[in-house]
């Protein structure tokens, strides 16, 4: 996989976006998809990703995402970067999740009062990693 030079764009029904190789902060704003409003701010040291005014995704470092798909039980995706990552998502406040990451389970976690779930993924240059996040 690569990095998204045009910042995000649709992929097959999902969402993919940003570009860890960038050296300085760029933004898209407006993106249509599924009829709602996304922008994003991506560079080598972070990677954000707002709908409709509302965070979703955040990556310190910058990443890439590919097959960004949620829905109101599951978030799916692939990642890339060139370093481990500490990934933030937003989703329901107060509720449990269980983690997957590369087909191995993360376990489980409760999201705060904001409903901010934090994950570390190990990330090298060139390996793609698959996440899946799903209610319990």
């Amino acid at each position: 996989m690569a990095v998204i030079s045009e910042l995000i764009k649709e992929e097959n029904g999902t969402l993919s976006f940003g570009n860890y190789e960038l050296d300085s902060k760029t933004k898209l704003d407006g993106f249509e998809f599924k009829g709602d409003k996304y922008k994003i701010k991506t560079f080598k040291e972070i990677t954000k990703l707002e709908k409709n005014g509302s965070f979703v995704y955040e990556s310190v470092p910058g990443t890439a995402v590919h097959g960004f798909d949620a829905s109101d039980n599951v978030v799916e995706f692939q990642v890339e970067g060139t370093e481990d990552s500490q990934i933030t998502l937003e989703l329901e406040a107060g509720q449990e999740y269980v983690t997957v990451i590369d087909g191995n389970s993360a376990g489980s976690v409760k999201t705060n009062l904001g409903g901010k779930l934090n994950l570390s993924v190990e990330l090298n240059p060139g390996q793609v990693s698959t996440i899946k996040i799903e209610k319990l």
